[in-house]
């Protein structure tokens, strides 16, 4: 365990949301029994944030959830959702903005009660949501196709993940990579490619996707 003086120097990073909207709806949840389950994970996870206030942590860096709408995974698991203009599943967009509002109005919350305490709150939505609107602006392709895949027009299938050996027409093949995952946004349907969190990591790290706007480097700073 850490030195008590090192722990209360500590920048504790949260990235919340993604596992617990998404693994709800593949439980066979619908998405307006998600959105009534979502001020429940909110103040769990509040809870975790005063636990470690009571510990000595006093800086915390929050990334909300991702735009979940423009998986693969989704996408090729809920073909009948209404599209966006950019192709991604707009009802699904909607409840992560809705856990993103939630988890917002939390951390607000939090400040008040904390005012000794440095509380980030990171726009990580937003940041990624711009490899869907402006891809080829932004060095990328097929951002709604998954890298390592196979199948169908999102080149995903739960059956078929990546790096497992499958059937084929009798043959076995192994589900691997695209030629080159540095121009793509999707890892494997589910997760994003190291380029595209290495994009989203230099946009949010500025601070001009946080709320208060304090950079990363900045964020070990008390106010």
């Amino acid at each position: 365990m850490p030195r008590e003086e090192t722990f209360a120097k500590a920048l504790y990073t949260f990235d919340i949301g993604q596992n617990d909207l998404t693994q709800s709806l593949f439980l066979n949840m619908t998405i307006v029994q998600v959105i009534a389950a979502i001020p429940d994970i909110v103040n769990h996870f509040s809870d975790n944030i005063k636990n470690l206030y009571s510990l000595g942590a006093r800086l915390f860096w929050v990334y909300n959830t991702r735009p979940i709408g423009c998986f693969p995974q989704i996408l090729t698991s809920f073909p009948s959702a209404k599209k966006d203009s950019v192709g991604c599943a707009k009802p699904f967009n909607i409840l992560a903005q809705r856990f993103n509002a939630e988890l917002k109005n939390a951390l607000a919350r939090l400040r008040i009660e904390f005012p000794l305490a440095t509380i980030v709150y990171v726009d990580l939505y937003s940041a990624l949501y711009s490899l869907y609107t402006h891809p080829t602006k932004n060095g990328f392709e097929h951002p709604l196709v998954a890298c390592c895949g196979y199948g169908g027009k999102y080149n995903y299938g739960r059956d078929a993940t990546c790096g497992e050996t499958i059937d084929v027409n009798g043959k076995n093949i192994m589900v691997g990579s695209c030629k080159d995952p540095s121009v793509r946004v999707s890892w494997d349907g589910v997760h994003f490619t190291e380029a595209a969190n290495k994009f989203a990591f230099d946009l949010v790290s500025s601070g001009n996707f946080s709320n208060p706007p304090i950079p990363l480097k900045l964020a070990c700073h008390p106010r």
